[in-house]
Parts: structure tokens; sequence; C-alpha cells
């Protein structure tokens, strides 16, 4: 019997896809799975609790939490975006007063910080671990996992451990299982571990504590733990086992991925070629038969595509063999997005909203960084898209090394051009893989003070630092009239993951 947990803090709109796609692996091969997500069961106990503080927002969060919580968890919460922000905001009121008492610990409902403990330093996640019982969350998760405990014996207990913001709590629920149930194996996997691993010069500090550590995809490893003398063909998605109802969505958001890693890979600093992950996609056909299969069983609001960038073949074959309910997902700027028919094609498909990887403005800094964009293909593939009702959630990057505040200029240029058919902007300064090939030509030195720290400060060699690229951000980029126009629309907290239902707004 294995045992799979979610921990907190990730924004609790669906369910968590590596394990969905760990169960349903491990079921179709006949091992005894069960699942807890205690990332949307922890955030609802924190929400029903009543903070102690008495000032007036909070009140009103208080007085108003069980329609809050209907309102975002119907589609009528969706169409007016202030009457949704105002809910968004007195839910993460909830949340974030549930921990603040003057102590070290700040919530929210899309992050978990600790002033004291740092995500990216092994001792002090060791330190999480021993000191499980001032987890924030620790309340719930010590009832629930004992309870799971005495009820299935499971023989394995897999902890999945994907984003910083999870892993003081992923070593808490650690710390606890191995103290109260020192016969279980723990396994511990999940993206954020998987770059771990791949960092040069790792040495595993948690050997003491978690009897194995996964990098990539871990429905092998478990099915070895369990005895199962089968080698994995086909990894299947399941959402049998999730509480799809309670997640702070107006209907089920299913996460699918039709490959690892990305089939362009060719970017300069891309943590998928640092760490040397190879493009393994499903067929288009398979592919679109089992998101298919996913909506005649769930019936979701959504289908959210996850793949690094979803491949033309695969868009093609869902334009023509549509899987059943709205769907949205990450992409690359191609010459086939700039033709009208196509996009149509893909808006009757059910494609609600794509996330364009532009990146900048420049095209020298396109072409500089690998990126294998032409930025009038872009231009024309934006208003393509905008005329078929599909939402633009287009995302920039600023500060690389071949971008200087010129080039930074060049895209406020190009953003501001294309505002009418941009609905959704990512804003992000750059960061260094620690491990990228690419780093070896910079001078760099320890950016994230932590032995886990997956990126590197380097000396830029225009002078383009991170203070004057967020200094530029702040001051120049973000306070343009147009731009702060397509910033205002952003859904807050949940970003990305509500937006398609905003999108066309």
């Amino acid at each position: 019997m294995i045992l799979l947990i979610n921990p907190p803090l990730v924004k609790p709109s669906e369910p968590p896809p590596g394990i969905a796609r760990l169960y349903g692996t491990l079921v179709a091969a006949g091992v005894k799975c069960s699942i807890i997500d205690v990332n949307i069961e922890a955030i609802l106990h924190l929400l029903a609790k009543s903070p102690p503080d008495s000032d007036r927002w909070t009140m009103r969060a208080v007085r108003n939490r069980a329609h809050n919580l209907e309102l975002v968890r119907s589609a009528r919460g969706y169409l007016n975006l202030q009457r949704y922000k105002r809910a968004v905001f007195d839910l993460n009121r909830l949340i974030g007063k549930s921990a603040e008492s003057g102590g070290p610990v700040r919530l929210s409902l899309c992050n978990y910080q600790h002033s004291e403990l740092s995500a990216v330093r092994a001792m002090d996640l060791l330190r999480a671990a021993e000191e499980y019982q001032e987890n924030p969350f620790y309340e719930y998760f010590s009832k629930r996992i004992s309870n799971a405990l005495e009820l299935h014996s499971p023989d394995v207990v897999g902890v999945s451990l994907n984003y910083l913001s999870q892993a003081l709590t992923a070593f808490a629920i650690i710390g606890f299982i191995r103290t109260s149930c020192q016969r279980v194996r723990i396994v511990l996997g999940g993206s954020l571990v998987t770059s771990w691993v791949c960092k040069p010069g790792w040495s595993n500090p948690f050997s003491g504590l978690v009897d194995r550590i996964v990098s990539g995809p871990g429905e092998q490893a478990l099915l070895d733990f369990a005895g199962v003398n089968e080698v994995i063909r086909r990894r299947r998605f399941s959402y049998d086992p999730f509480p799809l109802r309670d997640y702070l969505a107006p209907g089920p958001i299913l996460p699918y991925s039709a490959s690892c890693g990305c089939y362009w890979n060719r970017c300069a600093f891309c943590p998928e070629k640092a760490e040397g992950n190879h493009y393994e996609p499903v067929s288009p056909e398979a592919a679109a038969r089992e998101a298919g299969e996913l909506c005649s069983a769930s019936h979701p609001a959504l289908i959210h595509f996850l793949d690094s960038a979803i491949s033309p073949a695969l868009l093609s074959k869902l334009s023509a063999n549509p899987p059943g309910a709205p769907w949205y997902g990450f992409v690359r700027v191609t010459r086939r997005l700039a033709d009208e028919d196509f996009c149509r094609a893909l808006k009757l498909s059910g494609c609600v909203m794509l996330k364009l990887g532009l990146e900048s403005g420049d095209q020298g800094v396109i072409d500089s960084e690998g990126k294998g964009i032409d930025l009038a293909i872009a231009s024309r593939a934006l208003a393509s898209l905008k005329k078929s009702g599909i939402g633009t959630y287009v995302y920039l990057l600023f500060g690389t090394p071949s971008e200087s505040v010129d080039e930074a200029l060049n895209t406020l240029d190009f953003t501001v051009r294309h505002e009418r058919f941009i609905d959704f902007l990512n804003l992000a300064v750059f960061n260094m893989p620690v491990n990228s090939p690419d780093a070896q030509r910079f001078a760099t030195f320890p950016h994230y003070g932590g032995d886990l720290s997956l990126y590197t400060g380097f000396s830029h060699p225009k002078g383009w630092d991170r203070p004057k690229v967020r200094r530029f951000l702040d001051t120049e980029f973000k306070r343009q009239p147009a731009i702060a126009r397509i910033l205002s629309h952003e859904p807050p907290f949940f970003t990305s993951n509500h937006a398609p239902f905003f999108a066309g707004q």
C-alpha cells in the first residue's frame, strides 16, 4: 500500500498533476494506492477558523466567508473582475490572519514564507522536520495523516515537492511521519527535488530522514518499492480520488501533460536544457484521446495543458479533435499561430487562452537568447489570436545577458503597440540557473543564500543588474498607462490559473 501526499502551500485552484499521474499509473499496475491533497484540505481548514484579530477588514472577511467561497466556486463569480477581486482578497485575508501573531510565518493563498527558515537551505529543512509541531499546518496534517496511517497502514509514503512554497511543510510532514510511524518508508520526489539532484556537486543531505529521493518521474521507483516487476510503458492521469469540487475554481480544472521536457530545447539559460531533460512526448493522437477521456470522466470546467510548450502537432490534432471542454496551455510563437483560419479552428476546439513565451520585444535579444521567434510573426499571431477570440497571456523576461535598458525600452514599445491584443502580462526578472553551461561565460556569485538554491548571481555584461531592472519595471514599464491597464486585469494570487475564465472580458 502506497500513500501519496501533496503538501501545502500552492494555489488551491486545481489538483496536483504529478500525484494524479502517479496514482493513475500505480492503480493501473494493480498497486493499492491512496492520496491526500493536504494542500486544499489544510487551506480550507484555515479558512474555516475565525482569526482572533477583530479589525474591520477581517470581520468583513469572516462575515462573507461562505458567500466568497461560493462565489469563487461558481461561474457567476467570474462575470465581474472587481467583485471577484474583493472575494479573493477577503479569503486571502483569512489565510493570512490564521498565522499572523507577530511570529515568523506569512501565509497567502499562493505562498508560505518564514522569516527564520529558508526553503533553499538544507539545514533549515531538517530543522522544519525536527520542529514539525511549529508548522502552521500541523494542527490539521497531524490528525489527517495519523488517521490515514492507521486506516491504510501504508508500506510507503510518497511526498511530492514541486515548489519552494511547499518545502518547509513537506519536511514538517516528513518529520512527523518519521517520528510517529518509523516502519514506513518515505520517498521524496517532485520537480523541485529533481532540480536539486541535477545541481552540480549534489550530495543528499536528507539521507537520515528520507529513505529514497527520486529524480524525474517517480512511477518506476514506487513500483519497485511495491515489489511490482513491471516496466512503465504508459503513464496515466486519474483524478478519481481527488475532491474536485473543493478547489477554488468555478468547476474542476484538470491538469494534463502530453510531454516531458521541451520540443524546442534551444533557449539559452533554459533550466530544462541545463538539467539535461530530454523531450519525451506522448503521440498527438494519444494525447488528444487521453484529454478527451478525462473530460468524459470528470466533466471539467477547464483542461490545463502543462507542457513546457504544446507541440505544433498536438495543436493541430486538438483543433481537429476537440477534447470536449475549454482548454489552455503554453505555446511557442510560430508561423501557424499567425494563420487566422488555424486560430479559429483552435477556438472552435475549446481553446480559451494561450500562454506565449515572447520574453522580449527586441529582435536582437530574442536571437541572442536562442528563442527562435520572429517578432513580425509574433505581431501577426497576437492579432490573429485576438480576432479569433482566444485570450493571450504574454510572458516577458527582463535582465537577460543580451539586454540593456535600450532593449528593454524596445520591449516597452512593442508591448504598448500591441496592447489591444494582449489580455494578461507576466513580468519576470531573469535568474541564471546555477547549472547552466552558459553561466560559465560570466563572473558568478551567490544569489540566494542556500546550498539548495537553483540560481546564481552574475555580473551583467551591460551593467543591467537586477536592482536596475526592478527599478525600470516599477517606475517606467508598469506605469505606462496601456501596460497598467493590462496588469489591472490579472486575477490576484491565482494569476494564470484563473485568467482563462476572464479571457476576452
